[in-house]
């Protein structure tokens, strides 16, 4: 996997202060896409062991969030395996941390078993806080919108949708007065 680019300080992609990792490849090339260098899976670094190691250097101050994973397309299945290492790391260095992924592809589609390697992707999701999901809509874009670019896409509380069975939206508690911690069911 290649990735095209790290933010170590991103407050456009989740709330807070987070590290956002841009991968690499995308098969969807939607229509106005913001990124779409990324679409070519050979753009940018590889990712190593040594981007590992800086993603955990960049998530340890306490003022970092999370963790965000974007794209190009994270949820492509030959990106899915080095993403899975990543967050099983990030999750035992960084457990309090979120973990949030965008991915053009719907949640049913993702959770349906046919996007690559079952067990790799069951994985990722169990590490996952929130998806947004659903690919970028050009016509439907809309630039008020929080953490997402069309009005199509949808913010997924995925620990909740897993336990339920049904797609749980994500509430923003934090403008309630309320932490992370406590949005977590």
């Amino acid at each position: 996997m290649n990735y095209a680019v790290i933010k170590n300080c991103d407050i456009a992609n989740g709330p807070g202060v987070r590290v956002s990792l841009f991968v690499s490849g995308c098969t969807h090339h939607c229509k106005g896409c913001f990124n779409e260098v990324a679409w070519d899976f050979d753009y940018g670094q590889p990712f190593t062991e040594e981007t590992i190691e800086e993603l955990l250097a960049l998530l340890k101050p306490d003022y970092i969030k999370g963790l965000t994973l974007l794209g190009g397309e994270p949820f492509e299945p030959q990106n899915q395996g080095p993403i899975v290492e990543l967050l099983r790391r990030v999750k035992a260095a960084y457990p309090e941390k979120s973990i949030w992924a965008f991915s053009g592809y719907l949640y049913e589609k993702i959770a349906s078993g046919t996007l690559g390697d079952w067990p790799v992707t069951e994985e990722y999701l169990s590490y996952l806080d929130v998806l947004v999901d659903g690919p970028f809509v050009e016509e439907k874009k809309n630039l008020s919108l929080r953490f997402r670019g069309s009005e199509n896409q949808r913010i997924i509380d995925v620990p909740a949708t897993r336990r339920l069975g049904e797609i749980v939206l994500w509430q923003d508690w934090q403008n309630q007065g309320k932490g992370m911690k406590e949005w977590k069911r």
